[in-house]
Parts: structure tokens; sequence; C-alpha cells
């Protein structure tokens, strides 16, 4: 089990950095933070900039996730800017990932809320340390699913023009 959780953290946390530093850097041919602050004002988010920083801090946050060091945390970030993402961008595109749908970004929520469940493993800073004793359990799962879906939800009712909301340019 140890090694399938730390390949897991491996790869979801690398994918999430990636991603992460796309919006932050422009790494990896991304647009960089003002790229990535004009796409979330194009969604009608306020603040996009503070947004668009959050969001890729949010992501980088793969980094603790993939090497286990704060792992809740790490995959509450993970959780949040991916629950965003399906509300506003994905969501009526349906499931499938190739119609732009929720699929990819609600596979890496699942994964990051089940690490958090299951504790980070044997492979892991957290362990290394000897915090993973108690940063396991179902209750960190349940607490980071119930965290990740209210600050979502804070986020996109609080935090975007409310025409935008009806009224959502395609992905």
């Amino acid at each position: 089990m140890s090694y399938g959780l730390l390949l897991l953290r491996v790869v979801v946390g690398g994918t999430m950095f990636s991603h992460g530093a796309q919006k932050l850097l422009g790494w990896f041919g991304g647009p960089g933070l003002r790229g990535t602050a004009g796409f979330f004002e194009s969604l009608g988010w306020r603040m996009p900039l503070a947004l668009a920083f959050l969001a890729g801090l949010a992501e980088t946050s793969g980094v603790a996730f993939a090497v286990g060091l704060v792992t809740p945390l790490a995959a509450l970030g993970i959780a949040v800017v991916m629950l965003n993402a399906i509300f506003v961008v994905h969501w009526r595109n349906g499931f499938f990932n190739g119609n732009g749908g929720l699929e990819f970004p609600l596979t890496l929520a699942t994964v990051a809320v089940t690490v958090a469940a299951t504790g980070p493993g044997r492979f892991s800073i957290d362990r290394l340390i000897g915090w993973d004793d108690n940063i396991s359990g179902v209750w960190w799962g349940v607490g980071v699913a119930a965290a990740a879906v209210a600050i979502s939800f804070v986020t996109v009712t609080v935090l975007r023009h409310r025409e935008s909301m009806q009224e959502q340019p395609a992905a």
C-alpha cells in the first residue's frame, strides 16, 4: 500500500505543481500570472489577479502533496482549486474530459480527499517527522472534503460577478 500511495502522490502532486507553475510562472507553456488573471477575469471573477495567485499557489501545493508534507493541507488546496474549476468551467460541459467536462478535475479532487483520508503512507515527510499518526484517518478526508466544498461555494458565490454566473464563456 505504501508504494501505491507514493506513486499516487507523486503523479497527482507533480501534475498539480505543473499546472500551478503554468499559472504563477508561465512555465510549461503556461500563461503566467497576468495571463491567468485575464482568463479568470473573462470567467467573471472579482480580484482576478489575487485569485489567479491563490489558485496557482494551491496548485503548487502539489509539491507538498507529492512528498507527503502537511498532506491534509496540500490535499485541501488541490481539492478547492479542482472544485472551483468544476463549478465554474467544466460542469456545463458534461462528464467527459474530451468535451471539456469534469472528469479530470473530479479525479484529481477525489485523489486528494482519498489521500487525506488514508494518510500519506510510509514514504512521506509526514511519517519521517512523526506527524502521520496525527494526520490520517477517515475524518481528515471528511474534513478536507467538507472544507473544500464550503470554500468553493463561498468563492464561487461571493467572488464572482452575478451576471457572469448566468452567462459563462465556453471553455
